[in-house]
């Protein structure tokens, strides 16, 4: 019989699954396991570790069982299954213009950390920083000051572990800490568990969570703008700027490399992470407070950055709700589902996408994670269309691809592939909107 090692080795690290978020190797009783930087993002090196039978049950390379996650953290499944359990929808950006111009979007989570930090509630925040150990690496960092956490107020679209630090908290010391969908997920399984470090995080903050790239991208980038191997990256940033930002990478030799965010996109079905395609959880329905982009024509043309604020627990609705009274956050009341059409696109993509994927893995075969909900409506239309965007994923992200594509300069691919993308998202509405208003969640027997 397999051990928990071995069994997350074989059936989650080889199988192509794991989403690198370091739940195991926090759990290692000996400290002997370790996440790694691999092509495929960060990775656990076991180094013969024995863990406990809980290492598995949290792993969300496996797949969580959402339906039972739901019910144990808030106390019942959701009202709405695009948004998950919240409080209350809002949408504005912070109040300081330093803050909210070094932010990503509208610099609500940076200003929320900074306030949970200067008003007590925290001892020090977990965030990730790009640029951490080298220029083309990010780390989830001990925030401690205002400064820290401003240094870290910028997205970051490479994986990044941030469960392994786990065992480094300082003891009696109350954390916030920044987690993507699926480790905000291992998280509160840890917290059910009664994980005393992990209870430490008195706070998870998220951004809504589309796709990720992995790190061969920027190489590849580089390459297709003819940069030497020798001439290496000082600074990169993946949303310099003005909102909605630009990639940015300065190098040894003084070039200054930029991108726009809606052109370099193009590497999204060359380098997309297996995580983005096989996680279900757009809007982040495990953290306390979820943060995204407000696209919408209204907020584009005032410009400035904008993003949609969800609560998802009193205790944050009760922060949010001083912060917006003492004047540190600009917000207003937004319809919930109003918020949710400016994301029809990536919601579909994430709950009805991932579950065709997820299928479509393991009637090939293949390993996929199982959350236990199945989407419905999901019409034959809609596997007909993520059926292409499949074998457009598989193609672009075969060498060959990969390697046409440093040939092709970003002037005339990025462009290209705004309108290619235009095109297939006008051509595949009607079809990925279809019944998505009225979607609800099915639970599957194990």
């Amino acid at each position: 019989m397999m051990t928990v090692t071995e069994k997350l080795q074989k059936d989650v690290v080889a199988a192509g699954i794991c989403t690198g978020c370091g739940a195991c190797v926090a759990l290692d009783p000996a400290g002997r396991a370790r996440m790694i930087d691999t092509p495929l993002g960060p990775q656990p090196d076991f180094a013969g570790a024995r863990l406990p039978d809980l290492a598995w049950q949290v792993c969300p390379g496996k797949g969580v069982d959402y339906a039972a996650l739901y019910r144990a953290h808030y106390g019942h499944l959701p009202d709405n299954w695009l948004l998950g359990c919240f409080q209350r929808v809002r949408t504005g950006h912070s109040a300081d213009e330093t803050v909210r111009r070094a932010g990503a979007s509208g610099g609500v989570l940076t200003h929320t950390l900074i306030y949970l930090l200067e008003s007590g509630l925290v001892d020090a925040a977990l965030v990730v920083r790009q640029g951490t150990p080298s220029p083309l690496q990010a780390r989830v960092v001990v925030a401690r000051t205002r400064a820290d956490i401003l240094a870290a107020a910028q997205s970051v679209y490479i994986p990044v572990a941030t469960l392994d630090i786990l065992p480094h908290l300082e003891p009696n010391k109350r954390y916030a800490m920044v987690c993507l969908p699926d480790q905000a997920a291992a998280l509160r399984q840890l917290q059910l568990a009664g994980h005393g470090a992990a209870q430490q995080i008195k706070f998870v903050l998220g951004p809504y969570t589309g796709t990720a790239l992995y790190p061969a991208a920027i190489t590849c980038f580089l390459r297709s703008r003819r940069v030497p191997p020798g001439d290496l990256v000082t600074s990169l940033k993946w949303r310099a700027g003005e909102w909605p930002g630009y990639l940015e990478i300065r190098t040894a030799a003084g070039r200054v490399l930029t991108s726009k965010k809606i052109y370099y996109n193009f590497l999204i079905p060359f380098f997309i992470t297996q995580n983005s395609l096989q996680n279900m959880d757009f809007t982040n329905e495990f953290c306390d407070l979820s943060v995204g982009d407000a696209w919408s024509p209204r907020f584009e043309a005032l410009g400035g950055g904008h993003s949609v604020i969800t609560t998802r627990s009193a205790v944050m609705e009760a922060v949010i709700n001083e912060m917006c009274h003492d004047g540190l956050l600009n917000t207003e009341p937004e319809d919930p589902a109003a918020s949710l059409a400016m994301h029809g696109h990536m919601l579909d993509f994430k709950k009805r996408g991932s579950y065709i994927r997820n299928r479509l893995r393991r009637k090939f075969g293949r390993a996929a994670p199982d959350y236990g909900l199945r989407p419905e409506p999901l019409p034959k239309s809609r596997w007909a269309v993520e059926l292409v965007v499949s074998l457009l994923f598989l193609v672009g992200g075969t060498r060959v691809a990969r390697k046409v594509l440093e040939w092709i300069p970003e002037s005339v691919i990025g462009p290209l592939f705004n309108r290619l993308r235009l095109l297939w998202k006008g051509w595949s509405k009607p079809v990925k909107r279809k019944g998505l208003g009225t979607l609800t969640m099915i639970a599957e027997e194990k």
